[in-house]
């Protein structure tokens, strides 16, 4: 006698993937646009360049907007420097206004050339934020009195020039190389923040 059994199976395999968590990043830029003028006010050069924004820029932003630090305490006002092509090395997101070993300002007390006749850094006034943007309200002005080679520039919220103190907020280069100025110039700075 033979017996026929026939066993049926049926196996079935689902996996369900959902999106576990949500990424969201805030990445801090700058963007400085230069003008040179000669002293009849005709355009002799003009150049921007991206910033990198220091570890102490990146924690006063933080403070200020959070609270809880002397930055965030209260409004703070930024001042811009010119950086001299003279002992330039770096700029690095570890610098502070204490500690920037790459490179030196410009214009310190006419000690570094180039040198403006403006007595402190000069001062940045800013536009309402708007679609992640903060520009400022007008180009600030550099008169330049010693000839020489600016590097690029940085902010601080310390005005005077060679101060060591502060919190230096950002530094960048020029894209098209070094750049000469002479006494009569005038350089016209405006700087973007985005997020």
């Amino acid at each position: 006698m033979s017996i026929e059994r026939i066993n049926p199976g049926d196996s079935t395999s689902v996996t369900v993937t959902r999106g576990g968590g949500q990424n969201e990043a805030v990445d801090m830029h700058g963007y400085f646009t230069v003008t040179c003028k000669d002293s009849n006010g005709d355009v002799k050069w003009e150049d921007g360049f991206n910033n990198l924004v220091t570890t102490a820029g990146k924690n006063a932003l933080l403070n200020a907007y959070l609270g809880g630090s002397a930055v965030g305490a209260g409004t703070v006002t930024w001042y811009m420097g010119l950086i001299a092509s003279n002992g330039y090395s770096a700029v690095a997101t570890a610098d502070t206004m204490s500690s920037h070993s790459g490179w030196l300002e410009s214009g310190a007390n006419n000690a570094r050339a180039p040198g403006y006749s403006q007595s402190t850094r000069r001062q940045l006034t800013f536009a309402s934020a708007s679609s992640g943007s903060k520009a400022t309200s007008n180009a600030v002005i550099f008169t330049i009195n010693v000839n020489g080679t600016v590097k690029g520039a940085f902010i601080a919220n310390n005005s005077t020039k060679a101060g060591s103190t502060g919190v230096l907020y950002s530094a960048g280069l020029f894209t098209g190389g070094d750049k000469a100025v002479t006494s009569g110039d005038t350089l016209n700075v405006t700087y973007t923040a985005t997020a």
